[in-house]
C-alpha cells in the first residue's frame, strides 16, 4: 500500500499538487504507515491528503461530498429504473418479465 500512495503523490506532484489530491486508507493502517519526508510534508502543508476511513459508507461520503445514506437511495433508484425497462422491454417482446428466484 505505501508504495501506491507514494506513487500517486509522484503522478500528482508531476501534475501540480492543488490541495485537492490526496488517497484513502483503512482506518486500520494508519498506525503502521510509514511515508516518504516529501509526502509527509505535504501533507503538513495541505498540499496533498491522507484520509483514514473506517466504513465504506465514509470512504462513499468523502469522495462524493454526499452522504451514503443519500448516494444509496440513488443507486436503489437507479437499479429500480434498469428492473423496469428490462420488464418492459421483456413484455414488448411477447416474454414473461423478470422474476426473482421463489422457493418450491
Amino acid at each position: 500500500m505505501l508504495e501506491k500512495i507514494e506513487g500517486f503523490f509522484d503522478l500528482c506532484k508531476a501534475r501540480g499538487l492543488t490541495g485537492e489530491q490526496g488517497v484513502l486508507i483503512p482506518q486500520a493502517n494508519l498506525k503502521h504507515l510509514m511515508l516518504r519526508e516529501d509526502v509527509v510534508q505535504a501533507v503538513a502543508d495541505g498540499r496533498f491528503a491522507v484520509y483514514a476511513v473506517s466504513t465504506v459508507d465514509e470512504g462513499i461520503e468523502r469522495l462524493t461530498g454526499v452522504p451514503a445514506d443519500e448516494i444509496h437511495r440513488r443507486v436503489e433508484a437507479r437499479l429500480e429504473g434498469f428492473a423496469g425497462q428490462a420488464r418492459a422491454f421483456a413484455q414488448s417482446a411477447g416474454k414473461k418479465p423478470w422474476r426473482t428466484a421463489t422457493k418450491k
